[in-house]
């Protein structure tokens, strides 16, 4: 089920709910009890209860993050920032634009990190980086004759809509 999207877990509460579990355990209660009242898997507290009994409190403090662990650390991601910032052109590319075959690319050069080119934008969100979108418009685009096209040489081929005869109710069409 897990956290709604963009919502990361609060492992500080998750804790204070195991041993929350802890203290019913004390009371008798039966697991189906437990988690009714926690809101959790009968199985879930269950599972708890056998921690408890094998490893005491320590086997249900916070373990920490979860996931894996990140290959950049804050030292690469400053160093990964200063490379971003010198330009493409310095790896051999023929355009000033950052894509993210391109950074995937420097990350496995620089750093020797294979990072798939489609997880790129994880990486450069953390850095604060944003997508850029081209313009899409020539540098020899001249606005003045595009402007003159326009109002002169459009509406004169432009085609002209053709009037219609009434329509009519019927499905045969009126002669």
């Amino acid at each position: 089920m897990g956290n709604p999207r963009g919502v990361k877990r609060d492992f500080v509460a998750l804790e204070k709910r195991r041993f929350k579990a802890v203290k019913l355990f004390g009371k008798d209660l039966n697991n189906s009890e437990i988690a009714r009242r926690l809101k959790v898997g009968n199985q879930t507290v269950s599972r708890w209860r056998k921690q408890h009994q094998e490893g005491g409190d320590a086997a249900l403090r916070c373990a920490g993050r979860a996931g894996r662990l990140p290959c950049l650390d804050e030292a690469d991601k400053t160093r990964l920032v200063k490379l971003l910032l010198e330009g493409p052109e310095r790896l051999g590319y023929q355009t000033p634009l950052w894509t993210c075959e391109r950074v995937a690319h420097l990350i496995d050069e620089r750093f020797d990190i294979d990072y798939h080119p489609g997880h790129i934008w994880k990486i450069l969100r953390q850095l604060n980086w944003s997508v850029q979108q081209p313009v899409g418009r020539a540098l020899e685009r001249n606005e003045a004759l595009i402007a003159d096209w326009k109002n002169k040489r459009w509406p004169e081929i432009k085609k002209k809509l053709k009037k219609r005869a009434a329509r009519s109710s019927s499905s045969t069409k009126a002669a």
